[in-house]
């Protein structure tokens, strides 16, 4: 046996100068601070402390009545407390064949919580190895899902009967889709579709979330056994999530343009979406997986940059419905977008948008210049630059005019206007600035509208909030910003599908006195939340609401007063009565 060669003055000096355990570090420096009365700076510069880091520890150390440096601190329990005390029971329920989570819920039901991860190692502990799959007839009785049945339109049948079901008032919305015709909105955009659900019948379903206010796909299951839902896409069961992901993923850019397309023509167009002038914007819907082509846009709801599908919406400022919708879009694209709805709107009415109203990062100045060119007529801000700021500061009290703005419930009716004339990629434009609007920083608007008065152009503007407002009900209401979930989803099918959904409302709402101006949220709330008996006989599909406050309001509207033919229910007719 060799005995230990005994250390040097170096290496017994290095134990003291140069100690290993953060605990001898911290003696030392106590020491060479108290007893060698060294500067606090120089010994937390040897011993590797920062100066406010080492003046804490001195502080601690004042206050500490009997500081340990060099006694080993107490061990923990080697075991568990928790799991020896449950080790038997969870070895006895394994051997009668429960699984890692059936164990973990009788242990909680028995006053002995232990969670599953904590079975599992226990069982591991023992030799046990993980259960191999199961029949059902192998596991315990408890209650379990139900087996809800495969959505196939071949097995739909309407036999008479009757039954309950939460969706009634989407039934409201069923004259509509007649004229709509989502059949032919389907085979006009070649929608992808299969014998067990085609085209039209997955359209009807998607829509149907939409309509009803559904946040996630996912949570269509709280709602797969009614069947109402079922009886309005014209399927024997609602399709399952799985489904529903998938099938919007299938979906491309070009069928869903085709699908906007359809919709307008079907419209009509004339009475509903006139065209006079739109209101522009983006908006960013947050992503919250893991995906590396998702690009990081600006989301003003975090007031941050976010991973997140900007989308691009435009609504009819008379019908007060969204009408075009695209969300693939790319970085460095978002300034031609308003380009892209100027085609889209061409090819389907032959004439250029007359008048826009947008936000001033929804394009450039180039761009402006290119409206310009083209005869068609605009309203944007402009950004507010120290240049511009200091400009509106040294403008005389005398260079400033007073307007009277004719909204009688605007608090802030006569802002101070100063107009001028600027040249923007050689071309001039109105410009104004506009004080004592409502906000501290002045607004200023770029227009080529040269006909029309400053009190005009501002409520015009002002008007602009009714997109904000929509997509806000959109958010709200049509959770478009829930999209991004653990279920995939493809959003440009799903914000066509927010374009015909609010349609439907707003044409709803047209029907309904004193909702022509409701958002959507208010009119589910009031008229379509209702829960319905349906009656199914041997010619005819009776739907009978319920009492409700509101039920005065439909019975008014003329819906329940006559009977309409249904394709997808085999010819079958639908009645809306009131209980």
């Amino acid at each position: 046996m060799h005995e230990k060669a005994p250390k040097d003055i170096s290496a017994c000096r290095r134990f003291f100068l140069e100690p290993a355990s953060a605990r001898h570090r911290q003696y030392e420096a106590l020491r060479a601070y108290f007893v060698e009365q060294r500067p606090s700076r120089e010994v937390a510069r040897a011993f590797g402390y920062s100066p406010g880091g080492f003046q804490v520890l001195c502080h601690h150390f004042r206050r500490e009545p009997d500081p340990l440096f060099f006694v080993n601190p107490k061990r923990g329990p080697r075991e568990q407390p928790k799991k020896s005390a449950a080790r038997d029971l969870i070895v006895e329920l394994r051997k009668r064949n429960y699984s890692v989570y059936e164990i973990s819920e009788s242990l909680k039901e028995r006053g002995q919580p232990l969670s599953a991860t904590a079975v599992r190692e226990v069982l591991k502990a023992e030799g046990f190895a993980p259960l191999p799959r199961r029949r059902d007839e192998e596991r315990p009785q408890r209650p379990r899902a139900t087996i809800e049945p495969v959505a196939d339109a071949r097995r739909f049948v309407l036999t008479p009967g009757q039954f309950h079901t939460r969706c009634g008032g989407l039934f409201l919305f069923v004259p509509q889709l007649l004229e709509l015709s989502l059949d032919t909105l389907a085979s006009s955009a070649r929608l992808p579709g299969s014998k067990m659900i085609p085209a039209a019948h997955a359209l009807r379903a998607s829509l149907a979330l939409k309509l009803w206010s559904i946040e996630r796909k996912s949570h269509v299951m709280a709602l797969i056994a009614d069947e109402g839902l079922a009886l309005f896409a014209g399927l024997n069961a609602f399709p399952k999530k799985s489904f529903l992901s998938e099938y919007s993923s299938r979906v491309t850019h070009a069928q869903t343009l085709t699908l906007l397309a359809a919709y307008h023509k079907q419209l009509g167009g004339a009475d509903f979406l006139a065209g006079h002038s739109f209101n522009l914007d983006f908006h960013s819907v947050p992503y919250y997986g893991e995906h590396p082509v998702i690009e990081r846009h600006y989301v003003s709801m975090r007031s941050r940059r976010q991973p997140s599908i900007l989308a691009f919406l435009a609504q009819d400022a008379d019908g007060r419905a969204f009408c075009y919708a695209n969300a693939d879009l790319r970085k460095g694209e978002e300034a031609e977008e308003i380009f892209r709805f100027i085609e889209f709107w061409k090819k389907l009415r032959g004439a250029l948008p007359r008048h826009l109203v947008f936000d001033s990062r929804l394009t450039t100045y180039a761009n402006l210049a290119r409206l310009e060119d083209m005869g068609i007529t605009f309203i944007t801000l402009r950004r507010r630059s120290a240049a511009l700021l200091k400009e509106i500061a040294l403008l005389p009290r005398s260079a400033w005019r007073t307007v009277e703005l004719n909204v009688p419930t605007r608090k802030y009716r006569t802002p101070r206007v100063y107009e001028q004339t600027v040249s923007l990629e050689g071309k001039k434009f109105r410009q104004l600035f506009i004080l004592d609007l409502g906000h501290e920083e002045p607004t200023i608007l770029i227009t080529n509208d040269r006909r029309s008065s400053a009190p005009k152009l501002i409520t015009r503007y002002a008007q602009r909030m009714l997109i904000e407002n929509a997509l806000s009900d959109a958010v709200r209401f049509f959770h478009v910003d829930a999209l991004s979930s653990a279920v995939g989803l493809k959003v440009d099918f799903d914000m066509a599908l927010l374009v015909i959904a609010s349609g439907l409302y707003r044409l709803l709402a047209r029907k309904m006195r004193g909702y022509a101006d409701a958002q959507a949220r208010v009119i589910f709330r009031d008229l379509i939340d209702m829960p319905a008996t349906v009656d199914v006989t041997d010619k005819e599909v009776q739907v009978r609401f319920d009492r409700r406050a509101h039920l005065p309001i439909v019975l008014a509207s003329g819906l329940l007063d006559t009977t309409v033919e249904v394709p997808w229910w085999n010819g079958m007719r639908l009645r809306l009565t009131a209980g």
